[in-house]
């Protein structure tokens, strides 16, 4: 399972897969060429060539090759062998000669992988587990949290780290909610709503209007991802809105400390993690079932820890959360992290916190795992065809090129 530290980043919307993860790819490329590069050739695959446009492939990787002539080969139509999202980067002389080249993998959460599938710049060791199951068997055996799991593996620097990402997500909520620009760029002239979501929160009472406050916080966060500000990825840009909203609802209507919403990020983490490890959170590859389905678990087991579950009600949580998701696909109107992207980021963000409610309300006994939930994920997502994996081909994006 990978440190959390590998999960949660902070970085420019509107895709970890197709703006975070193609930047990354430029700037290694970028760092290794000689000095006699006249033309930058970049060839992008599958999902990345299908929707890159908007998702704004090509202004990520303008922005690093400045100074150089500069071209894009879009080929939607050729999937690689180890995942939808390649890149192929090749520097040519002036002569045309190829001086050099590379193939990366986008494979979400802004990572890459190299030209064998092979995961790069791992930065952090993992975790010396496999899943869920054996996160809960710590904790019962050293009766601890599973946040101290984190905690005990990753060291005291962790907490520095979590707080930096917290930071990163406050800001995008606080500038979410009062944005210079009210239509988000794109094409599609959609408007932003964080803000009306918010005054009628603040005109309601009772359930109305705690599920109109974690709507409104996911909104804000997720219309600046859209707008190509700055996010941390939870497990990724598209679905970054979502564990931000629960963490911020808590903190600010249960007046909870910093130190406990830390505690909660982390736990959230894990759950995020062995998602990740043992299965994909790339839409692209699973479809949005792995990116907003896997953050509503996690965002379902840090309010479970923050109303004070035990590990068993915290998995009974996520596992409930991501159970309910599976199936989901990644169908962006235009290529855009727009529709539905960013109401699925609000309605996650309901969801997560009753399926915290939910799993409170019992002792956290159930028949299905949180382990065997995200097998049940991964073997259904690489079951979904390609028009429903992040390409704008089929769902709600084919209804659309149809008006």
């Amino acid at each position: 399972m990978k440190s959390i530290r590998q999960l949660y980043k902070a970085g420019i919307g509107p895709s970890s897969s197709h703006s975070m993860g193609p930047k990354n790819a430029a700037l290694r490329f970028k760092d290794s060429l000689p000095h006699n590069v006249s033309r930058i050739q970049a060839e992008l695959y599958g999902s990345l060539a299908a929707t890159g446009k908007g998702h704004l492939t090509d202004k990520a990787l303008e922005a690093v090759f400045q100074g150089w002539t500069f071209e894009i080969v879009w080929r939607p139509d050729v999937f690689l062998p180890h995942h939808p999202c390649g890149l192929r980067l090749k520097a040519l002389d002036q002569n045309g000669k190829i001086l050099a080249e590379q193939l990366f993998y986008s494979i979400g959460g802004g990572d890459l992988a190299d030209q064998d599938g092979k995961p790069l710049d791992v930065a952090y060791p993992d975790y010396p587990v496999s899943g869920i199951e054996d996160v809960l068997a710590w904790c019962r055996a050293e009766h601890h949290p599973i946040w101290q799991f984190a905690d005990q593996h990753e060291g005291a620097e962790l907490w520095d780290y979590l707080r930096a990402i917290w930071k990163t997500m406050c800001e995008a909520i606080s500038r979410g909610l009062m944005p210079e620009d009210p239509i988000l760029p794109g094409g599609l002239n959609l408007a932003r709503r964080a803000p009306a979501m918010m005054a009628c929160a603040n005109e309601r009472v009772g359930i109305q209007r705690d599920l109109n406050l974690l709507a409104a916080y996911a909104l804000a966060v997720s219309e600046e991802n859209a707008a190509g500000h700055t996010v941390a990825t939870a497990p990724t840009c598209g679905s970054c809105g979502i564990v931000p909203a629960v963490l911020y609802y808590f903190e600010k209507h249960y007046r909870l400390p910093t130190r406990i919403i830390l505690q909660a990020l982390a736990t959230a983490g894990v759950f995020g993690s062995s998602v990740a490890k043992r299965a994909s959170i790339s839409g692209a590859e699973i479809g949005c079932q792995g990116e907003v389905g896997t953050a509503c678990a996690m965002a379902a087991a840090a309010a479970a820890q923050l109303l004070d579950g035990t590990p068993e009600q915290i998995e009974y949580a996520a596992e409930m959360a991501l159970e309910h998701m599976l199936g989901l696909t990644c169908d962006p109107i235009n290529g855009l992290v727009q529709i539905p992207c960013i109401e699925r980021n609000a309605v996650a963000a309901m969801r997560a916190v009753e399926c915290a409610s939910y799993a409170l309300a019992t002792d956290g006994r159930h028949r299905i795992s949180f382990d065997e939930v995200v097998e049940v994920m991964k073997k259904t997502g690489l079951d979904l065809q390609s028009d429903y994996k992040e390409t704008a081909l089929g769902g709600l994006a084919r209804i659309a090129h149809k008006k």
